[in-house]
């Protein structure tokens, strides 16, 4: 009987041991909370994932060149609790969006919340804790 309890620790360890390791960025390492910013754009693209969801909109600068901008939001999941539906983010809508950009200056963002034309509001899931919605939000 002890030699079976052993082996059974032993193979639940080892299966343990090979699981994929799954980390997870803090907002800060990617994003800076001092550089807001609210960008209005078409959406090109949308990718519905865990742990995060994509949004990806063409946005026209002062020059006239198009820039594709990456939005994080929370993860699929957490984004349909909040009343998202894909058919509300075909390619074309127009969007304006609320985050904070990229540290190294991409075209990347992490987006606290989108407007639509029509008024109607959806927090994104931000993962900085300050932003409105976040966990440290009254």
């Amino acid at each position: 009987m002890g030699r079976v309890c052993f082996v059974g620790i032993v193979t639940a360890l080892m299966l343990q041991a090979t699981r994929p390791a799954v980390a997870h960025h803090s907002f800060s390492a990617e994003y800076d909370e001092r550089k807001p910013l609210k960008l209005t754009g078409t959406v090109s693209e949308m990718r519905w994932s865990n742990p995060h969801a994509w949004i990806y909109i063409d946005v026209r600068g002062e020059d006239g060149k198009v820039v594709k901008w990456a939005w994080e939001t929370g993860g699929a999941n957490a984004l349909y609790r909040r009343g998202w539906r894909k058919e509300d983010l075909v390619p074309g809508t127009v969007l304006v969006i609320d985050g904070f950009q990229a540290r190294n200056g991409a075209p990347t963002a992490n987006a606290t919340s989108i407007t639509f034309k029509d008024g109607r509001q959806l927090f994104a899931g931000s993962s900085n804790r300050n932003a409105p919605g976040g966990a440290n939000s009254k």
